[in-house]
């Protein structure tokens, strides 16, 4: 579940949608709460997400429609979205709700996991979805500057790095990029088999990595401690089954 969110609470805003990306559930907010933002209940009738309307989303209305989104992947619904119509719309300025951390695996495009559209969400993608100084500016630019509400640190299945972090793998900038990740592997508790071969320890690393990540993300970026700590933003994690196409979103 994202940020405590219920399945009462997520059906209330979200069943009545009948197009449900950030775009069409954004356009009219009423005035009942919907985690104190307002309900969303309406259709947009704009080609990109607008600044009204990215404006009118609470943090975890947006966690919500994400978890929408990605309902609709994995049912084989996704929305018939008119990209170039977006393309457009959005050429001329961006009000993305979201900056995401993730993984460069080719099978986890976190956009189309979500059922996002362009101009939806920024989207920073490192092997082993980890922090750095360059990143962390990119997302305080995404929060500050540019008006996005959450944060999310998405890890998932069978990654590689993961894997190359357990086996102290060692390549040229590889090496440094995977001792960020190492510290998961101490730190994950597992009674079996600790090695890479375990599809269960390898997942259970994944998910403890992208929990420090938001950890030192709160640690290594006092703008987005401070902004989280005033209800501005959320930062939360989830981790992607390539199996299954579900995406397990949780708070840490």
């Amino acid at each position: 579940m994202c940020a405590e969110c219920s399945e009462q609470e997520l059906s209330q805003p979200l069943g009545p949608l009948h197009r449900r990306s950030f775009l069409k559930a954004s356009a009219a907010i009423t005035a009942t709460t919907f985690l104190g933002a307002g309900a969303l209940s309406g259709i947009a009738h704009a080609d990109a997400l607008t600044k009204a309307q990215r404006d009118k989303l609470s943090p975890d209305g947006i966690l919500a429609l994400m978890k929408e989104g990605n309902k609709r992947f994995y049912s084989g619904k996704p929305e018939n979205r008119d990209v170039l119509a977006q393309q457009r719309a959005s050429a001329k300025g961006q009000y993305p709700a979201a900056v995401l951390l993730t993984c460069i695996d080719s099978r986890a495009p976190a956009e189309m996991i979500l059922d996002l559209g362009i101009g939806d969400v920024f989207n920073s993608r490192v092997a082993g979805n980890v922090e750095n100084p360059d990143i962390l500016g990119s997302m305080e630019f995404a929060c500050k500057l540019a008006g996005a509400k959450v944060v999310l640190v998405m890890g998932h299945t069978a990654c590689g790095a993961i894997k190359g972090a357990i086996d102290n793998a060692e390549l040229g900038n590889l090496t440094g990029l995977l001792a960020k990740i190492k510290p998961a592997v101490a730190a994950t508790s597992y009674a079996g088999e600790r090695t890479s071969k375990n599809d269960a320890f390898v997942d259970a690393v994944a998910r403890k990595n992208v929990e420090i990540t938001m950890t030192a993300i709160r640690k290594d970026s006092p703008v987005l401690a401070a902004m989280e700590s005033g209800g501005a933003i959320k930062i939360a994690g989830a981790m992607y089954n390539l199996e299954t196409g579900v995406v397990d979103f949780f708070a840490a």
